[in-house]
């Protein structure tokens, strides 16, 4: 096996646990927050989704999925179309609202391009240094590690809010 598909595998886990927290929901419970400061099932779906095509495009060299798809648009949320959901404070989670075939749809779509991407790698590549800002500089390989860990911790999230819903 090769790194290549390893990351392939380990994203499509993510994809999976997606599918697996959203399925059979309502608008309305991918909106529920367990608390005034809490994230929904909604924001995290969609912000561990932003962070994957933006950090993905921009290793890629490629436009995101978010903008060149139409999913912005289909979304209609009240943010810029490059906002990820990094800053966000309670009021901006409160308008992450979509329905469930939305936020598949889009995960599904990002996944398609990330898998492509990841699949082309050899070894070497991911050797190659995307992010001087930090010391050390980061690699690709980190990168892709490192938006994979923060998938599986908001997906996880996510399946946590499901379980107080109370849907299986």
């Amino acid at each position: 096996m090769k790194s290549a598909d390893l990351l392939a595998d380990a994203f499509g886990r993510v994809r999976d646990a997606v599918h697996e927290a959203v399925g059979g929901l309502t608008t309305d419970d991918l909106a529920v927050r367990l608390d005034s400061g809490a994230n929904s099932l909604a924001w995290l779906v969609w912000h561990l989704t932003r962070v994957q095509d933006d950090h993905i495009a921009d290793a890629a060299g490629t436009e995101q999925t978010w903008t060149t798809d139409g999913w912005y648009e289909r979304f209609g949320l009240p943010f810029s179309p490059e906002a990820t959901g990094y800053g966000h404070r309670s009021r901006d989670v409160a308008k992450v609202r979509a329905p469930g075939d939305v936020l598949v749809g889009y995960h599904d779509a990002v996944y398609e391009r990330t898998v492509d991407y990841v699949r082309g790698l050899r070894n070497a590549d991911l050797d190659r240094v995307v992010d001087e800002a930090w010391t050390p500089p980061v690699t690709l390989g980190v990168r892709l590690i490192s938006v994979i860990e923060d998938d599986m911790q908001h997906v996880g999230q996510a399946a946590f809010i499901r379980g107080t819903l109370g849907r299986r």
